[in-house]
């Protein structure tokens, strides 16, 4: 078991749904920008 006692699960648990913890997240949408940034035309 990974918690040492069901308060300990209940407050990790209490965490995740306040969003105190989360998931690393990179948009698959988002393309990283290629070119001169100045090359406008």
């Amino acid at each position: 078991m990974p918690f040492c006692s069901l308060r300990c699960k209940q407050l990790d648990l209490g965490r995740w749904l306040d969003e105190k913890y989360g998931m690393p997240y990179e948009s698959e949408e988002e393309e990283p920008f290629r070119g001169d940034p100045h090359d406008a035309d």
